[in-house]
């Protein structure tokens, strides 16, 4: 990954600050953001003492404006993206039945887990258009494959995701642009806290399943010919 450029959403906690920090030590040259200010420029002071060369930028990327501008900060600092990777999620209120869910919540979290990767796909992909060449990596749920009771917004929102996700795939088949999704299993995360508060097993480290990212990111995961195609990989806890 030297000198790779590699865009994080979400990267100021759990799944997103582990990649982070994983990439900086790959020699990537990353660019994160996060609505969180104070736990971001936490990230951003440990990658760099890490070796990596890093741009943070605080950015809500559900909002098109901001997603514009942090891109374009990464791009002035480091040229075309090679890498992104559309971490950033939300859960919701917790587990509740969808005749309570109330309505601007719903609509928030399809918002930032649905529109975001949208956003900032489309805003990172003339560039890699241009070089024939880049890796997208979107972030999806068995919530996404199948509708659980209580988990209301948060798994319609990864359903589209994974429709989102398999459309780019079609529509850049041949173009030397792949993307793929990975579902990495329950993770013991904040955001896991709140879907299962009562959790009562064992979970998964983020930092023991970042290899599949780092393979995904990597020219290696290019080495089979020009069809890409959206392929989902499941990482199971268990496994890790």
């Amino acid at each position: 990954m030297k000198n790779k450029v590699v865009v994080i959403t979400g990267a100021s906690k759990g799944l997103g600050k582990a990649l982070a920090l994983r990439f900086a030590e790959q020699g990537a040259r990353l660019g994160i953001c996060a609505r969180d200010h104070e736990e971001l420029e936490k990230v951003k002071a440990e990658a760099i003492s890490r070796g990596a060369e890093v741009v943070a930028v605080t950015a809500d990327v559900s909002n098109p404006k901001d997603v514009d501008r942090f891109i374009s900060v990464v791009e002035d600092a480091f040229g075309k993206v090679d890498v992104l990777i559309n971490n950033a999620s939300i859960f919701g209120p917790g587990p509740k039945l969808l005749a309570d869910y109330p309505a601007d919540t719903f609509e928030e979290v399809i918002r930032v887990n649905s529109s975001n990767p949208f956003f900032v796909t489309k805003r990172v992909l003339p560039g890699m258009l241009a070089a024939k060449q880049g890796s997208i990596i979107n972030l999806t749920s068995e919530a996404g494959k199948t509708g659980f009771g209580e988990w209301g917004a948060y798994s319609v929102s990864k359903f589209a995701l994974e429709g989102l996700t398999q459309i780019w795939a079609d529509e850049l088949e041949e173009t030397g642009v792949r993307i793929n999704m990975v579902d990495p299993g329950e993770m013991d995360t904040e955001m896991h806290d709140i879907a299962v508060p009562d959790c009562d097993y064992d979970l998964a480290d983020p930092n023991t399943i970042l290899d599949v990212f780092l393979h995904l990111a990597s020219d290696q995961s290019n080495e089979h010919g020009q069809r890409f195609e959206a392929q989902s990989f499941v990482l199971e806890s268990e496994e890790v």
